[in-house]
């Protein structure tokens, strides 16, 4: 059976529906969702339902298989039907629709140097995010800026200290921000008229979250 592949513009979480064991042997569906999180060696990071959890090839958890794993992308199975999912992007629903973005919990894995890196979007347009705990708001480029469309330029100019000294930025405000299943709205950010390769994903964002570190993962629970 050919497998239904997500690209990374579409999304690496999916919205499924998972058989579950009830009393005397019966089952009954019910809504889970699915992402790719990290690969590490020859085993993925899933997110189930929120929670992370380790599958090597042929695992099964909450009737979820792991099939095959590479370094940027996975093949699950449920209930027979093999699906690829891909690093980062939004959620989405089995039938290719968007969901609401309801979820609660975001886990990442360190890539190289340590850094946590993920796709997600900015009023719903795909970007590429680093998690910068230093920086006070979410922060992009001029050019990133202009790429999604942002109206930066009817915010309150100001100056922004960098590494590189000062630059003149734009004040402003992203009316939805989101990774996987995860999305907050009226988010304080900062476009700067230098050069950036990703988006800051800064306290503006964060402090939403409650931040747990362990070992490569960093697991963010939405505050109520």
């Amino acid at each position: 059976m050919p497998c239904a592949h997500i690209t990374r513009r579409q999304a690496s979480t999916l919205v499924l529906a998972l058989l579950a064991p009830q009393a005397g042997g019966a089952f009954a569906q019910k809504s889970a969702s699915v992402a790719l999180s990290g690969v590490m060696g020859g085993k993925a990071l899933l997110v189930v339902n929120g929670a992370p959890k380790t599958l090597g090839v042929g695992d099964v958890h909450a009737g979820v298989k792991l099939v095959s794993v590479s370094a940027q992308d996975a093949v699950v199975e449920v209930e027979g039907k093999p699906v690829q999912l891909t690093l980062g992007g939004t959620h989405v629903n089995l039938g290719g629709g968007s969901s609401e973005g309801s979820g609660s919990r975001i886990v990442l894995t360190a890539g190289s140097g340590g850094h946590f890196i993920t796709r997600g979007s900015i009023n719903g347009k795909s970007v590429q995010f680093l998690v910068d705990t230093g920086a006070t708001s979410v922060a992009m480029s001029q050019a990133e800026a202009e790429r999604i469309g942002l109206k930066y330029k009817d915010g309150q100019m100001g100056v922004s200290n960098t590494a590189n000294g000062q630059v003149m930025m734009y004040r402003t405000k992203l009316s939805s921000v989101r990774i996987n299943d995860v999305q907050v709205f009226d988010v304080d950010a900062a476009v700067l008229v230098a050069p950036m390769d990703m988006v800051l994903l800064g306290n503006s964002f964060l402090t939403r979250f409650q931040m747990k570190r362990e070992n490569n993962l960093l697991t963010l629970d939405k505050k109520s």
